[in-house]
């Protein structure tokens, strides 16, 4: 059985008690009546709580004293009422005052009352104190404000936002830089500007957009296009962005140039490659080379009975040492950056690594009469190493002391004791090395371009197993030189000394 409306007892009507009740029992706002001349009639108790004056010191007097002085003196209280007698209402947001005098950031609306006979009666005020909001939006905006100059000052990253078109609609200083545009230039472009065509006519950036769109990102390296029409090669993240709400409002995009990184990549692939080259030929030197030394220490055996094939077989002999040298070499380097170099590590006295490459050193220092002068101190100085490898080291800084002296030159070996550092140099006083070419001299292939170099020839080897040979001894090795005639170079290593049983000396 349906029950009609009839059938409840109607509620009674609020009475005029019960509202005034009502509203003077609301703690957050501050809710109270002017007369028409602005004179506050009432105050609730969330006006004493807000503006700290209890009924009996506020009803009465002027509501202007809610109001800062500067405002006072434009006529601004008027003038709120002016609007909210005209348009019946009137909203604003702003400093008021406390009984203390301290401020607070209000949020105000004023209400225009009029009775039933048009009379004007006066205004009903609301006030809310928002200080800790505003607060809050103050932090939020200088944390954006900051955020956005942290932005706009990264020179090492190009970061701007697109619309949901696609069109740049902001532009930092590291897109400036990157790219060659001003903002000026590029604002309200179609990003698409920074593609090559080849890309543009795939429809690469409208696929980069959709796949941010449908991902929330896209990464990507490639080609891209600066201002001038030269190409870098760039690292991109493109990022859908959303407001509160989830509406689409374009995309955050961040470009970094990679040209450097991608061209000391590939260089560094290509010197594995050639690496791995010069083992392979380095064993295929290897295979003939063994038949011809064989061949030639044969003929050593018996004296030629004519003096041309006394010295056609002396030319071979020199050249197959060199060959073999320089076939050792290649080897050396194709181990030591395939990491395959075995060291026998053990105590080794250096005066006896000194002792073994003058020896290997001095018939070629005879033949072209150089002086070979040994500067090596008493005091037995051991490290922790091969010693075969140490020799041919020393043996390959000699071997290129002699190639690069002239006849009659000098050479100098040094073996000091600096602190717990052995330091193992060769001096000569040959042509020396430009200084711009200093920085050069330990990398594969590395040659001189004065007259010195052109005339001796090589493939700049040597010096590349002594720095890569050295260092794997825990050492270092350096080369001065004016680069003057005559002043010659030196080349200096430093290796970490031990007391002869094993410890590191300090």
């Amino acid at each position: 059985m349906l029950t009609s409306a009839s059938d409840f007892e109607r509620p009674p009507p609020v009475d005029d008690a019960d509202f005034r009740l009502l509203v003077e029992s609301v703690r957050d706002y501050a809710i109270f009546l002017l007369d028409p001349q602005g004179r506050v009639r009432s105050w609730n108790a969330g006006a004493q709580v807000l503006k700290g004056y209890a009924p009996d010191e506020i009803i009465g007097r002027s509501f202007e004293v809610f109001y800062p002085q500067e405002q006072i003196d434009i006529g601004f209280p008027a003038q709120e009422l002016r609007e909210a007698l005209r348009l019946g209402r009137f909203e604003d947001e702003g400093w008021r005052l406390r009984k203390d005098g301290s401020r607070f950031w209000a949020s105000v609306v004023i209400t225009a009352l009029v009775d039933d006979d048009g009379l004007h009666r006066g205004f009903a005020k609301v006030t809310r104190d928002l200080t800790e909001r505003r607060h809050q939006e103050e932090l939020l905006r200088q944390g954006e404000e900051r955020f956005r100059m942290l932005v706009e000052g990264v020179r090492d990253y190009a970061i701007f936002m697109l619309d949901p078109q696609g069109h740049v609609v902001s532009w930092n200083l590291g897109a400036q830089i990157n790219k060659g545009y001003t903002a000026e230039e590029i604002v309200g472009q179609h990003f698409s500007v920074f593609y090559p065509q080849e890309k543009i006519d795939a429809g690469w950036p409208e696929h980069e957009l959709e796949s941010a769109l449908r991902d929330g990102r896209f990464e990507d390296e490639g080609w891209r296009i600066r201002k001038d029409g030269s190409r870098f090669w760039a690292s991109v993240l493109i990022t859908a962005v959303y407001d509160a709400a989830g509406d689409h409002l374009g995309f955050a995009k961040i470009t970094r140039d990679l040209s450097d990184r991608r061209r000391i990549t590939r260089l560094e692939t290509q010197e594995r490659h050639l690496h791995h080259f010069l083992a392979m030929l380095g064993h295929e030197l290897r295979n003939p080379l063994a038949p011809i030394s064989n061949a030639v220490s044969i003929m050593q055996l018996e004296e030629p009975a004519s003096p041309h094939l006394r010295a056609t077989r002396d030319i071979l002999a020199r050249q197959v040492g060199q060959l073999s040298r320089l076939v050792d070499d290649l080897l050396d380097v194709g181990r030591i950056v395939s990491g395959k170099v075995h060291l026998r590590r053990q105590p080794v006295r250096l005066q006896e690594v000194v002792d073994a490459a003058v020896e290997a050193a001095t018939p070629a220092m005879q033949a072209r009469g150089q002086q070979l002068t040994t500067e090596v101190t008493d005091e037995p100085l051991w490290v922790v190493g091969d010693k075969v490898r140490l020799v041919q080291v020393l043996n390959n800084l000699l071997n290129n002391a002699v190639k690069f002296t002239p006849e009659g030159g000098r050479i100098c070996v040094r073996l000091t004791r600096r602190a717990g550092t052995a330091h193992l140099s060769v001096a000569d006083n040959g042509p020396g090395i430009p200084p711009d070419q200093l920085n050069h001299v330990f990398k594969l292939f590395a040659q001189g371009d004065n007259a010195a170099v052109t005339r001796q020839g090589g493939l700049g080897i040597g010096l590349s197993v002594v720095h890569q040979m050295v260092r794997s001894h825990d050492g270092d090795v350096s080369v001065f030189s004016t680069g003057v005639p005559g002043e010659g170079a030196e080349f200096a290593i430093r290796l970490p000394l031990i007391d002869g049983e094993g410890a590191l000396l300090m």
